[in-house]
Order: structure tokens, then sequence, then C-alpha cells
């Protein structure tokens, strides 16, 4: 009788089946159900474009275009390239927290490829001075918590930390279990960015602490929706009384703290909302207008939504040549580390944007590449330009080589 009951796939999340008979039952307690908003939930906060008449409409795909409109579309690229600091600075580093597992034998290849992409973000983070007390650590795109997991362990003997892991998914085999017995603050914000109110987070209410964004491959749009979130509204919100445009702060910081007889007075122009921004870019054809932060540079150099378009679909050509060789020996491991991250962003270069674009004849496959990458390093130069107006030191950089992940440049910020 158990045989003759028909499975279907859940109407919540069609990932999962449920027994046809026992589904108004199943909807009630699907872990995919609606639950009620949390109260740092504000629709639309950090996505940005309010303007309808800005969105852009339905656009070809790249391998629809004319020879001639591709070719327009490289020239306004390069031109808009112009200028910029193409050669990245290498900043690979490690950190001592990450030794230990460095030097497992028993770490597959992946687990190995991640834990020296986690060490470099620790590298990176200790060299801006972001790893220090009285902070809370926001991970963007958590996945597991693999990266708060090592900057907590970086931090045992630190007090007054907190940690932020936000991840719009149900998340399986998470390494939040392992801080329980310590005094670090570990709390999961199950939300999208898109409409994540950090100042009505419970614990940044309470405790006014700096926050530090960081993210590993945060994917596409969610890198701009991070920033908006971070620069925009915490940071403007945070405090009434440091209102003054942000880029003037950190020039007078220290002669207004000399003037100032009040200590009280002195911490709270010290106090600076967002401490830092450390972020490992990644799926730039993911990116979208809507939500990008760099929508002014793009004006300024003569863009707009179309070549934008063009722009994040093409910048997929900097990795694909490569991905198949790298991808092939990897996946089966990838799946038992982190498998939210690589796997996830191997498998999103569609074939439309890699080998089927059909445009064999019209670039070689070093010319696609070259291509590729000018494309990620303009929509990541908007990402800069955008921090740089808001006060903040940004900058671009290698923080791993593109053996280990091709996805290897690394975005940080501090005021």
């Amino acid at each position: 009788k158990e045989n003759d009951r028909k499975r279907i796939p859940c109407p919540l999340d069609p990932k999962h089946t449920v027994y046809e008979d026992q589904l108004q039952k199943h909807l009630k307690k699907c872990n995919s159900r609606e639950k009620p908003k949390p109260v740092y939930f504000v629709q639309d906060i950090n996505a940005g474009l309010k303007d309808a008449a800005e969105i852009p409409e339905k656009q070809v795909t790249v391998s629809s275009l004319s020879k001639e409109e591709l070719e327009n579309l490289i020239i306004k690229l390069k031109k808009a390239s112009n200028g910029l600091e193409l050669d990245l600075k290498e900043q690979i580093l490690s950190h001592q927290a990450l030794q230990e597992a460095l030097n497992d034998p028993k770490n597959g290849e992946s687990a190995f490829k991640h834990l020296k992409q986690q060490a470099s973000i620790l590298g990176n983070m200790e060299k801006l001075h972001l790893l220090g007390p009285g902070r809370c650590f926001v991970e963007f795109g958590a996945g597991r918590g693999k990266l708060s997991h090592w900057v907590d362990v970086a931090l045992q003997d630190v007090e007054n930390i907190q940690f932020l892991l936000v991840e719009r998914a149900t998340t399986r085999f998470k390494v939040d279990g392992k801080h329980k017995k310590r005094d670090s603050i570990f709390e999961r914000l199950q939300v999208d960015i898109q409409h994540l109110c950090l100042n009505k987070v419970p614990i940044l209410e309470k405790k006014k602490l700096p926050v530090v964004g960081i993210g590993k491959h945060l994917c596409g749009a969610a890198t701009d929706l991070a920033l908006r979130c971070l620069v925009e509204n915490y940071a403007t919100c945070c405090d009434g009384e440091n209102e003054e445009p942000a880029p003037k702060r950190p020039k007078n910081a220290k002669t207004e703290g000399a003037s100032n007889s009040s200590t009280d007075n002195e911490r709270n122009k010290d106090f600076k909302p967002v401490a830092g921004i450390v972020i490992a870019l990644c799926c730039h054809h993911k990116c979208d207008w809507t939500h990008y932060v760099g929508r002014e540079f793009f004006r300024s150099v003569g863009l707009g939504p179309r070549e934008f378009h063009y722009f994040q679909r093409m910048s997929s050509w900097a990795t694909c040549g490569m991905r198949e060789t790298i991808t092939k020996g990897s996946t089966n491991e990838e799946s038992e580390d982190d498998s939210n991250n690589t796997e996830e962003h191997d498998q999103a270069y569609s074939k439309t944007e890699c080998g089927s674009d059909t445009l064999q004849g019209l670039l070689t496959v070093e010319e696609r590449k070259e291509i590729g990458s000018l494309c990620k390093l303009l929509i990541d130069h908007g990402r800069i330009k955008y921090l740089q107006q808001r006060g903040y030191k940004a900058a671009l950089q290698y923080y791993t080589d593109s053996a280990v992940s091709l996805e290897n440049v690394l975005l940080t910020a501090v005021p």
C-alpha cells in the first residue's frame, strides 16, 4: 500500500518531494514556507535604483550581436578602461591562525585551496588593522560560516567581538556550533542582503560597535547590495552626531581629537560605524545594473545600462577558457568542503556565456580572455569609485594565485 502513495515536488521548494496525501500537513512545517519577517527586514533597503525609466529593457544575447555591434562595444570598453590601473598589486598573504590546518595532510586539494584563500583574506584584514577588539564582523553570503570561523580563531584571546552571518538560504553543515563554548557571539541572519537593515539588528542597536564587512566569493550583485548596506545605510544612520560628510572625517579626526577637552566627544569623533570592508569578488556575469553601485562612474565615461548588460555577460570570458581544466579534477572534493562556494560558482557559467558564444573567427581565445578581464576590472573600478566618493580608501588586489581560484581579486576599503 505504501508503494501506491504518490510523491510530488513540494510547491514551496521543488528540490524536495512529499507524499501527495501529506501535502497540507507538510506545507505548515516546510522549512521553505514564508516565515514572519525579522525586525531587520526592510523591503529593498539596499536595492538601489528606483527610477523605472533607467531599468534596462530586455537585451539580446552577446552571440546575437552583429560583428559591427560587438566591435563598437569593444571600442567603448577599451576607451572607458583607458587610464585605469590595469595591473593590480599582488597581496597574497597568510595568517598564523590557519597554519595548522594548512599543514594538515588530511586536507584534500580542494580544501587546501579554500584554506589558502581564507588565510590570505585574514592576512589582508590584519594588514589593514581590522582584526581587533570591540568589533562586529558581518559575513555576507556566509554559507557554512567558514570565514567567520577563522576570524574567530585568529581573535581567540580578544574580548568584545561579535559575528553576524548573513545568508538567505537555509544552510546545512554549519560550523557555528564549534564556537558555543567561547565568549564570542555568533548570530545568523537568514535574510537576503537586499532587505537587510543592519541598524535594526538588535545586537547592533544595543551595542554601537564598528562593523567590519567580510565575504569570500560574494556573488555578482550581492557585493553591490552589501556595499550599499554598509556604506549608505549603516554608516549614515548609525551616529546622528557624525552626520558630517564621510570624506572630511579622516582628515579632521586627529586635530579635532586634540582640541577637544571632553573624552566622550573624542570617542564620538573617532567612532567609525564601518571600520573596514574586505570582500573577495566573483561572478561578475551575475551583476545587475539595478543594484550596481558604480552607475555614476559608468555614466561619467559615457556608458549606460546597455553597455553594462553586455560587459557583465562578456566578463565571464576572463575565466571560461581555463575553467574546464581546473574544475575537472576538483568538483568531487569541492562538495565535501565549501560546497556553497566554488562548486556553485563554477557551474554558474553557462555555455551561452562561455564556449558557444559563436564568436569563433571574430576573436581568439586570448582576445576574449583579455576583454573579459577588462569588463571585470571596469565593473570593479565603479565599486572603488563609489567607495572613494564616500571617503573610503579603497583598493583592488590579487589575494591568491589564479591556480588556486580564477576569481582571485579582493576588494578592500577602510575609512
